[in-house]
């Protein structure tokens, strides 16, 4: 568990700073690769936190989402560079994933990446739901 005071609101965004989010990350966390289509095609290494965890600083104007097979996913991409540095996954339609290679460097950000068989999502998803919560 997690306590807010172990918390460290830690910047990022995408690549030409027109998107600039923030995600309350402890300074080691267990993040997730997954091996879906668009996860393995975009090199998205998942940072799941609960939506009071996550802020959008700017830039709202310059996102544009996609989706697509059930649509609960809500894949946001920046309008000018392409990059999608956060998006509401499926998994967890209550909170949010950050790419933790958006995030701005910080020495004291360690994190663990664990795979996540996301070509068979239906047999796994369920082991993501958690970390949307907030004692995740």
């Amino acid at each position: 568990m997690t306590a807010a005071a172990d918390l460290t609101w830690r910047s990022g965004g995408c690549h030409c700073r027109a998107v600039r989010f923030e995600a309350a990350l402890p300074a080691k966390v267990t993040v997730q690769a997954c091996n879906c289509s668009i996860c393995a095609m975009t090199g998205f290494i998942h940072a799941i936190v609960p939506a009071s965890r996550f802020r959008l600083i700017f830039g709202q104007d310059q996102i544009t989402t996609y989706v697509f097979n059930t649509g609960v996913a809500q894949h946001t991409f920046c309008k000018v560079c392409g990059v999608k540095s956060f998006y509401r996954p499926r998994s967890n339609p209550d909170g949010w994933s950050v790419n933790v290679r958006c995030l701005d460097p910080a020495e004291d950000l360690d994190f663990d990446i664990e795979p996540f068989d996301g070509q068979n999502w239906e047999a796994h998803a369920a082991g993501l739901t958690h970390l949307s919560k907030e004692s995740a």
